[in-house]
C-alpha cells in the first residue's frame, strides 16, 4: 500500500551528531532540526517507552530523518537495523496522509503488518507497515496538524 505525499528517507545510525555534520558538509540544508525524546511506542510484542536521539534534516522539500535509538526494548525495530560501525543505513520512507482516518480504514485491507505506532492523538499519528519482502524497506505513514506540520519544518504549497 503507497499512499499519501512522499517527504521523508529515514536513516538509523549509532552516531546522530556525526550524520548531522556530514549533512552540514554535503548537502544544501534549508531547515535542521535535533531532540532527544522519550515516546511511547506500541509494537506487536508490546507497548513501551523508547528514547531516540532525531535529527530532520531539510534539504528542499525532502527531509532527512536520522534516529539513534538510546533507550527501550520497543526500538528493536531500528536497533536491529544499525550498521557496525558510525554510518548511516538506510531504514525507510515516510508519506504525509491528510486524512488519518481514512487512511486507517484500510490498513485492514492491505497484506502488509503494522509494526510500530505512536504519536499524540488530535496532533500527529504514525504507523509503520513492514514492506521489506515487497520494497526492502519499511514505509511510515504520519497524519499531522498544520501547525506541527511548520514546526517540523514543512512547507505549505
Amino acid at each position: 500500500m503507497i499512499v499519501g505525499r512522499h517527504y521523508q528517507n529515514a536513516y538509523v545510525t549509532r552516531n546522530v551528531d556525526k550524520a548531522v555534520a556530514q549533512f552540514r558538509e554535503r548537502a544544501d540544508v534549508r531547515t535542521l532540526l535535533e531532540t532527544q525524546v522519550s515516546v511511547n511506542l506500541w509494537t506487536p510484542q508490546g507497548e513501551g517507552i523508547g528514547v531516540q536521539k532525531l535529527a530532520f534534516v531539510w534539504v528542499g522539500d525532502m527531509q532527512f530523518e536520522l534516529i539513534q535509538p538510546i533507550e527501550g526494548d520497543v526500538l528493536s525495530l531500528y536497533r536491529d537495523a544499525l550498521p557496525a560501525d558510525d554510518s548511516l543505513k538506510f531504514h525507510h520512507v515516510c508519506h504525509l496522509v491528510d486524512d488519518w482516518d481514512a487512511f486507517m480504514a484500510r490498513i485492514d485491507q492491505q497484506p502488509f503488518p503494522v509494526v510500530l505506532k505512536g504519536g499524540t492523538a488530535g496532533m500527529l499519528e504514525f504507523l509503520y507497515l513492514d514492506t521489506r519482502e515487497w520494497l526492502g524497506h519499511y514505509i511510515e505513514y504520519v497524519w499531522m496538524v498544520p501547525d506541527r506540520w511548520a514546526a517540523m519544518g514543512g512547507r505549505t504549497a
